[in-house]
């Protein structure tokens, strides 16, 4: 294969999704009162109960809600409406509803201060012009690849490292197929020191949010190259990984078995010669995902591929906010809270 800085951004051809989630017959009739829910269950259901407990979760957290008059509310329930948002703390919290509740509203107070969706850009561009961590090519499940090379860093520790890692799984679950709910985190170590490794201290405030904010959302995480000298960090932060997380992890695993070759980067097996190049990369992921320059949405226009903008007159009343995503995004961030005492890298 020729070299090449064009990024994949679909699952190799023929790709079938997964895992699918098996369901039971009571759970589907329960879930497709939640309307768009109703799309990720691919597989006959079997056991009564449990789609309830999603749906009176629907509607508590609907009470969480913003009032409309707060500039994120269109934000916030946007999230809350997703196909994977509720079925996915569910199983995080083994469906126990209490556990259930007070996951989702940890994870609402998260995005209230956080706000991933208004990170625009340009705030976070730096971060990304060493290539240390990149979206792309999928799995064999259809998962999107996160790669992360530490021995790239190219900046200090700041609270920009770790916004810049949000926007990234941000952007990777935009790019999710339909049907799919998690990605793949691949960390390749060549090259990488002990003054480029990410302290066991960063990787704590990185492991809480994949693992309390972004639940169910990591497929696989794939380690390579690992020097012996950095062995200790993953006994450091071993103690932090829930069993579940722990695993997803994978040491030197023959990565052509999980990803396909055209998929896969040739400095690591594959076919896929890609040469990374810093405005092509971020123009392309950008393009793909639809975001505007200020970090919100671009309006795909019904049947079509590409995201068009948004028309002027709309931006201030739109119809279908959970899915027309507009809004005053330097007017939230004015609002933010300060979070210049987050020293973290990613």
């Amino acid at each position: 294969m020729a070299k090449t800085t064009q990024i994949l951004t679909t699952p190799a051809s023929g790709t079938v999704i997964g895992p699918v989630r098996d369901y039971t017959d009571e759970q589907k009739k329960q879930i497709e009162e939640l309307g768009e829910v109703s799309l990720i269950l691919q597989s006959p259901p079997r056991h009564p109960g449990l789609w309830l407990m999603l749906n009176v979760l629907q509607q508590y957290t609907h009470t969480l809600l913003l009032p409309e008059s707060d500039a994120y509310h269109v934000w916030e329930k946007r999230w809350l409406n997703k196909p994977d948002t509720m079925p996915r703390y569910m199983r995080a919290a083994k469906w126990n509803f209490a556990d259930a509740k007070k996951r989702i509203q940890g994870t609402l107070e998260w995005r209230r201060e956080f706000k991933p969706e208004l990170i625009s850009p340009e705030e976070v561009k730096i971060e990304d012009e060493s290539g240390k961590i990149l979206i792309n090519g999928f799995d064999r499940d259809g998962r999107p690849i996160i790669y992360m090379r530490p021995g790239r860093q190219n900046t200090e520790t700041s609270p920009r490292q770790l916004r810049h890692l949000v926007w990234v799984l941000e952007r990777a679950k935009d790019l999710m197929p339909p049907g799919q709910e998690s990605l793949v985190i691949l960390i390749d170590y060549k090259s990488t020191t002990l003054r480029t490794n990410p302290s066991i201290s960063t990787a704590r405030k990185v492991l809480t949010i994949l693992q309390h904010h972004y639940v169910e959302t990591l497929g696989r995480g794939l380690v390579v190259n690992l020097p012996f000298l950095l062995n200790f960090f993953y006994k450091g932060i071993s103690p932090f990984l829930d069993p579940i997380t722990r695993d997803k992890i994978r040491f030197n695993p023959d990565l052509n078995d999980l990803i396909p070759e055209e998929q896969l980067d040739a400095d690591l097996g594959g076919d896929y010669e890609y040469e990374f190049e810093h405005e092509a990369y971020w123009k392309q992921l950008i393009e793909a995902c639809g975001i505007a320059p200020d970090g919100t949405r671009i309006e795909k226009e019904e049947g079509e591929d590409k995201p068009v903008p948004e028309k002027t007159e709309e931006a201030s009343a739109p119809a279908e906010p959970e899915e027309t995503v507009e809004s005053p995004a330097q007017e939230i961030q004015n609002e933010s809270p300060n979070q210049e005492n987050v020293a973290v890298t990613a």
